[in-house]
């Protein structure tokens, strides 16, 4: 089982996810957009050594921008796609060109493919490949305890845009078809915007 705490970041109102492991206390943050003082302070609190990963949904700035900032300063690893994983190095394809002067250049520790799984002590999180919004844009899944963290994939009766560099519609129709083929409900935990379901996505999502 996990805890979740939900931090909304920088100026696009980033949801950033604290997930801990409520058995053995290892920690992962779920897109660190910015490098938020609640949720700097959030991990400061954590035990020395319990933040085991950074996940990242997707390559955008607005989910990596704090991404250098708590590896180096909590001995993290980082996670991404390996479709996206040229996203952390590229400002082109993460589009922090187009507001800043760009984000230092990274690297991923674990690179992650469709149905890869990541341990977080007692916690099992498998990842869902669902391009759209980005080529290797996806979500990881907590069966244990019916959750989604998805992304910039789906939103509340919403999905991410797709006019972006990799970004494909129909790859985008394929992905939410994906999602809504899960047994059962799950809590749908956004990029951005209120938390959603399944079940309310099932019947009220209009790209569906």
């Amino acid at each position: 089982m996990i805890d979740v705490k939900v931090f909304k970041v920088g100026v696009l109102a980033t949801n950033s996810y604290l997930i801990t492991d409520s058995e053995t206390g290892k920690a992962a943050v779920i897109d660190p957009g910015f490098a938020d003082k609640r949720l700097t302070a959030a991990l400061e609190e954590l035990e020395d050594g319990a933040l085991e990963y950074i996940l990242l949904t997707h390559g955008h700035f607005d989910h990596i921008g704090a991404v250098s900032e708590y590896a180096a300063r909590f001995g993290a690893k980082v996670v991404i796609s390996a479709l996206d994983a040229p996203f952390l190095s590229d400002n082109s394809l993460n589009l922090s060109g187009r507001l800043f002067r760009g984000i230092e250049p990274m690297q991923a520790d674990v690179t992650l493919n469709d149905n890869d799984t990541v341990s977080l002590g007692s916690t099992t999180l498998r990842f869902i490949l669902t391009p759209g919004h980005t080529c290797g844009s996806g979500c990881y899944v907590s069966e244990e305890d019916r959750i989604i963290f998805s992304g910039d994939t789906l939103f509340y009766r919403s999905v991410g845009r797709t006019d972006f560099a990799t970004s494909d519609p129909e790859a985008m129709l394929s992905s939410l078809h994906k999602l809504m083929s899960l047994q059962g409900d799950y809590r749908v935990l956004p990029g951005h915007d209120i938390e959603t379901s399944i079940s309310e996505e099932r019947m009220y999502n209009p790209y569906l």
